[in-house]
């Protein structure tokens, strides 16, 4: 009698250890690789930026980029508005005190000259007819009052014959003709005395009214100073003795240009300073008198901070640095500069070159080279004080230890790094 076998149990057991296998290889494959020293990831070592820990004086700067730009310098404006006809000297030329260097044009300044001029010669006629018309007067007058006294005169002299005779005999001369006499004296006087105060008025209002004309006068000269003056600065010349440095938008003959509108510049030559923007977070250690290092891509020229702005604008902040008389060929103004300005010197301290990851006084991960310089191991550091390009090492490297500076973030996940050379 045949007998009827299960097979089935067997195939159930084959599947769960095929299972078991290869769960065990996705293991193998993703973990353990992780767990050994020998599979951590390879850096190559000719991309990272190594730099060696040392003790000892470490020079705090900051950096910020530049302009060199005169001391002196004076713009030169449109003082009216007018037509460029001509431009004598271009940028670069050097120019002496009142030499000419453009020439413009406007018809109406002529125009105003002419009116003013005008008017000035209307007022000086004027004022000969009102001088004439008062001297007139006066002489008018004074023949009034020359009349008016001889009938006084004559008045009192008829009044005191009159009372004489009538003092010694009443009988010559009548009361009534005394007293007739007295008043027509006296009538004469007063009118002697009103014809006086009119010729004193009269000489005072004329002073008086050529003063105010001759004022008038001044006022118009002045116009007319104002306008040929305004006339003369068409012909555009320089106040000071320099070099002319370009402008922006350069002009251009035949262009019209606004009054107060910029013409030209005048450098004087020789005397230069740096303009440096440091970051408003860096430039709270910068006072005045300390050293800067201006770079000028080609020399390296020493200047002292000599001001400070007090104003942030776009988040950094404008210091002036003073050079030397005696500058390099390379020193021009409007040229691109790069400053350092030293803040302090700190002695005795363990310091590297600053990380592109690491900030003053924080506590960073950075990797730090084995001996034998074959791998990379993840270090905890705290960092102090910072410069351009070193930074103050607190706590977790000391004197000697070779460290990587630059960017390893691609390995947050590993605290060993392979460097292969």
């Amino acid at each position: 009698m045949d007998i009827i076998r299960d097979t089935q149990p067997k195939k159930k057991r084959k599947k769960i250890i095929w299972s078991l296998a290869a769960i065990g290889l996705l293991a193998l494959t993703f973990f353990v690789p992780r767990l050994l020293p020998t599979a951590a990831p390879t850096a190559d070592g000719a991309t990272v930026w190594r730099d060696t820990v040392e003790f000892g004086t470490m020079i705090r700067q900051v950096r910020g980029p530049g302009t060199l730009v005169p001391e002196q310098m004076r713009w030169i404006t449109a003082v009216t508005a007018g037509r460029i006809e001509q431009i004598v000297s271009l940028p670069g030329t050097e120019v002496s005190q009142g030499e000419v260097i453009m020439r413009m044009s406007n018809p109406d300044v002529d125009m105003q000259l002419l009116q003013a001029q005008q008017q000035l010669s209307q007022a000086r006629a004027a004022l000969a007819q009102l001088r004439t018309t008062l001297a007139t007067q006066e002489l008018t007058q004074r023949g009034t009052v020359a009349t008016v006294r001889t009938q006084f005169l004559d008045a009192r002299r008829v009044f005191q014959t009159n009372q004489r005779l009538f003092d010694e005999n009443p009988d010559l001369v009548a009361r009534a003709d005394l007293d007739r006499s007295r008043e027509s004296m006296e009538e004469l006087e007063i009118r002697l005395q009103v014809e006086e105060d009119r010729l004193e008025v009269m000489e005072r209002s004329a002073g008086e009214q050529v003063s105010a004309q001759e004022e008038q006068i001044e006022r118009l000269a002045d116009l007319v100073q104002f306008n040929r003056d305004r006339l003369q600065s068409m012909q555009v010349d320089v106040p000071v003795a320099g070099v002319l440095a370009p402008l922006d938008i350069p002009l251009q003959e035949g262009q019209w240009v606004q009054s107060g509108q910029n013409l030209s510049r005048v450098v004087v030559p020789g005397r230069l300073k740096a303009e440096i923007r440091i970051t408003q977070t860096q430039a709270q250690d910068i006072v005045i008198g300390q050293t800067a290092l201006i770079d000028t891509r080609t020399d390296t020229i020493m200047g002292t901070v000599t001001r400070i702005d007090p104003a942030v604008r776009n988040g950094t902040v404008t210091i002036d640095v003073s050079l030397p008389q005696d500058l390099p060929p390379s020193a021009r103004p409007d040229l691109s500069v790069d400053g350092n300005v030293i803040i302090e010197r700190l002695d005795d301290v363990t310091h590297v070159g600053r990380p592109t990851f690491g900030q003053p006084n924080q506590r960073v991960s950075i990797f730090k080279l084995t001996p034998e310089g074959d791998y990379a191991e993840r270090v905890t550091v705290q960092l102090g004080a910072s410069s351009v390009n070193d930074i103050q090492v607190i706590d977790g490297l000391t004197q000697g230890d070779v460290v990587i500076l630059s960017d390893m973030s691609r390995y947050d996940g590993f605290d060993r790094v392979r460097i292969r050379d």
